[in-house]
């Protein structure tokens, strides 16, 4: 929650979290307020503290404010807690007003989002060593948050993916204990959740050397990334690169992924702009795009290659620089 009086951004926490926001209270137009979560001294009854800090906030600014309300983001009980703290509070719908500032990042933002990139390049290159006939799912993912959490110094959250090519829904999901045999490829999708921002990154490795089929559709998807990257600029309509990147890997008579092509990243994991079919959306200078196209074959093999991009004024900056080539 945030609330905005006086020429400053207050951003409302729980109390355990205001530590985190620290950086935010320090900024010239920025305050935290919180309120008690954890108690010893009686029932832990969060909403009651935070409504009871919202009606001193709205009755110490004369309760004629008008309150902005993301509405598909709100839950209901929260909904419900608000109402009751602000009677007579002027409710405003503002879905959609904050993408366009979320999807063109600033300096600050681009800082945060370079660390996070950063971190996803250490997990990439320790999951690639980890990939070996014998491993297991989780013993890979595992040593990708070993060596991201050593070099944040700090417990970091992170998805996505790390699943083996002979899942029947190989495309993505949770590491579990499907172990790795000798040929076998696995799919590792990274994200870090650092400073309120997220990064985005995939490879595919294969334990052992790879076969045939498995380097022709690595080769694919490669150029698929290349040919996608060299069509980032501003100015470019989301929706056509979505459509020429996905025609590159029919052309080359593959299945066509049943994925977007990419998307924005920032406060959450997937942001607009989205790289999908029929999209209008226009790119621009400041935005932060990641392209993901693969080929699967489910129950057998499959490749993606991930890789994150900033559009600049003459086109695109890769942000990640991890190895995406197969073992072998």
């Amino acid at each position: 929650l945030l609330w905005w009086a006086d020429g400053k951004f207050t951003l409302i926490v729980v109390d355990g979290l205001a530590p985190l926001a620290a950086a935010f209270d320090a900024e010239e137009d920025g305050r935290v307020a919180s309120y008690r979560g954890y108690t010893i001294d009686g029932p832990i009854d969060s909403a009651r503290h935070l409504r009871e800090l919202l009606q001193a906030l709205w009755s110490a600014h004369g309760e004629r404010q008008h309150i902005g309300m993301e509405s598909a983001a709100l839950p209901a009980a929260v909904t419900g807690l608000l109402a009751g703290a602000m009677g007579g509070a002027r409710w405003v719908v503002i879905d959609g007003w904050l993408a366009p500032l979320r999807m063109v990042k600033t300096a600050e933002e681009l800082a945060k989002l370079r660390e996070n990139f950063r971190l996803t390049d250490i997990g990439h290159a320790a999951a690639r060593a980890a990939v070996v006939a014998g491993a297991r799912e989780i013993d890979v993912w595992e040593a990708a948050r070993t060596a991201v959490e050593q070099a944040a110094g700090c417990r970091v959250p992170m998805g996505n993916d790390c699943a083996v090519g002979y899942r029947q829904e190989n495309i993505g999901g949770w590491p579990l204990d499907f172990v790795l045999r000798d040929g076998d490829s696995i799919i590792v999708d990274l994200s870090t959740i650092r400073h309120g921002y997220w990064s985005d990154s995939c490879a595919t490795y294969v334990a052992g050397a790879p076969s045939e089929r498995q380097r022709a559709i690595h080769r694919v998807a490669s150029e698929a990334l290349a040919l996608g990257a060299g069509l980032l600029r501003p100015g470019a309509v989301a929706g056509e690169i979505d459509r020429q990147v996905r025609a590159f890997i029919a052309d080359a008579g593959y299945p066509v992924y049943p994925h977007h092509t990419g998307h924005g990243v920032g406060v959450t994991g997937h942001e607009a702009p989205r790289l999908i079919p029929g999209s209008t959306a226009v790119l621009e200078a400041g935005m932060v795009i990641l392209l993901e196209p693969g080929i699967y074959f489910p129950g057998e093999t499959g490749v993606r290659v991930e890789d994150a991009f900033l559009i600049v004024e003459d086109g695109a900056q890769r942000l990640t620089t991890h190895d995406k080539s197969l073992n072998g």
